[in-house]
């Protein structure tokens, strides 16, 4: 049986649950984002519970579990993207493989995705996400060893390619359950829990591209600073394994109810707008860095570049969805988003080079805001958690599956032409077509 606390914190993560769709939701003076609060399996019966935990200290401790998950989400993308030339001339790849090791995690963040709620009804959430940190933390492991010493193949591509795969599955099961998990454990701390959660996975991104190329400066070897980022997901996968554990399995059931997403005008409109902000972001983990680095920076400046074009996206995520849930409707905000991340993805890559880190400062502040304003709409364009949860995952599915594509075309632009300078021209025609479908999106109008 649940203890008094968890109780109690099933008494208010119901109350939370009623006033989350249709908009804004406060938690005393705390105005959380949107994306946060879409619980995956809010269609299960019977209901999935709040965490087993012992008391206040041990609420806490999974407080702390959950945000260092998300520190670790977004690393995998950008600790590559800072020594990828290094990589690929020292481990001998083939233009192909570049072009996938930066496409797959992306594509597989949307392909796994609706796997999620299905391991969740069957083995629990936290136990699907203990397994994730373990799967992540061999992706992670994985990555660099050379196949000819465990496998008898030349070279380190095999390794890479099985180890970034297993990574993007890994993280594709994180990004759909966190989030519910956060809004059951925590509904009196929403603000607080759901502001840390997001920052985390910013922050991820940031470490990733900020000290990687300085271990490999230092170490003089590529797999050691890709290696150093499974230390973190260990260290989370031993911290979180108790919390595991102790969980009870229940086997629940999927009622479907709320609108069918699929077949709404509206939730389209939505989608695509988050399949163009998908690959822009996308791109830019993957692409910023080298990129800089094609037009002379060097690898720490165009490290610290990234790192802080990924600052500002944390800010452009904090301030977004409470400036856009403030208006009657969000068409103005989201074309002036997605036309400062369009261009700032230009100018990083035609505009004059002394000015480099005002475009990484636009590009920064935009995607983080656009990002921000397309998971916000998941809210502000449903009237109940049910309806939402289907839009979330309709988003998840497409908007990462086709949104890889951008890290694809930039890749195979830069293979046939070996200039990023297409790959400029690419992000003006997305820019625009973010800003057009975010103004439609942006309407004042619900799903179904």
């Amino acid at each position: 049986m649940m203890d008094a606390t968890n109780a109690e914190a099933g008494k208010q993560r119901r109350t939370a649950d009623s006033g989350t769709a249709g908009g804004r939701t406060r938690t005393g003076s705390s105005l959380v984002d949107p994306s946060t609060l879409v619980d995956a399996e809010i269609d299960e019966l019977p209901a999935a519970e709040p965490t087993r935990v012992g008391g206040r200290r041990a609420l806490a401790y999974l407080g702390v579990c959950l945000v260092l998950i998300g520190l670790n989400l977004r690393s995998v993308f950008s600790s590559l993207s800072a020594v990828l030339p290094e990589v690929t001339s020292q481990a001998g790849l083939p233009g192909w493989s570049v072009v996938v090791l930066t496409t797959v995690p992306v594509t597989l963040l949307g392909v796994f995705a609706p796997l999620a709620p299905v391991l969740a009804r069957r083995f629990g959430a936290e136990r699907v996400l203990l397994g994730a940190m373990a799967l992540l933390t061999a992706g992670l492991l994985l990555r660099p060893v050379d196949a000819g010493v465990v496998m008898g193949a030349a070279g380190h591509l095999p390794a890479l390619l099985m180890g970034t795969a297993a990574c993007g599955a890994a993280i594709a099961l994180c990004n759909v359950l966190l989030p519910g998990l956060v809004k059951r454990d925590f509904p009196h701390r929403l603000g607080l829990m759901g502001g840390l959660y997001t920052t985390a996975i910013c922050a991820s991104a940031a470490l990733g591209a900020g000290f990687t190329y300085p271990v490999y400066t230092a170490t003089g070897e590529w797999t050691k600073a890709l290696w150093v980022w499974a230390l973190p997901a260990a260290v989370v996968l031993v911290l979180f394994l108790p919390v595991a554990v102790r969980q009870g399995t229940v086997r629940r059931q999927s009622v479907r109810d709320g609108v069918n997403v699929w077949r709404s005008p509206v939730a389209w409109q939505v989608t695509i707008f988050m399949v163009l902000q998908a690959m822009m972001s996308f791109s830019g983990f993957a692409w910023l860095a080298p990129i800089l680095r094609e037009r002379g920076v060097d690898g720490a400046t165009a490290g610290l570049i990234v790192a802080g074009c990924i600052v500002l996206q944390m800010l452009g995520s904090l301030f977004a969805p409470a400036l856009a849930a403030r208006f009657q409707d969000q068409r103005t905000i989201n074309t002036v988003v997605a036309l400062m991340t369009g261009s700032g993805f230009v100018l990083s890559i035609l505009g004059p080079l002394n000015l480099i880190w005002v475009w990484a400062g636009l590009l920064g502040l935009g995607q983080g805001s656009l990002t921000a304003c397309a998971l916000t709409l998941i809210m502000l364009r449903t009237r109940d958690g049910h309806t939402a949860a289907h839009l979330s995952g309709m988003m998840q599915g497409v908007g990462y599956g086709v949104g890889s594509t951008g890290t694809l075309m930039v890749g195979q632009l830069h293979q046939a032409t070996g200039s990023f300078v297409p790959a400029g021209v690419l992000f003006m025609v997305v820019g625009l077509l973010a800003a057009v479908f975010g103004y439609r999106s942006g309407r004042d109008r619900f799903v179904g």
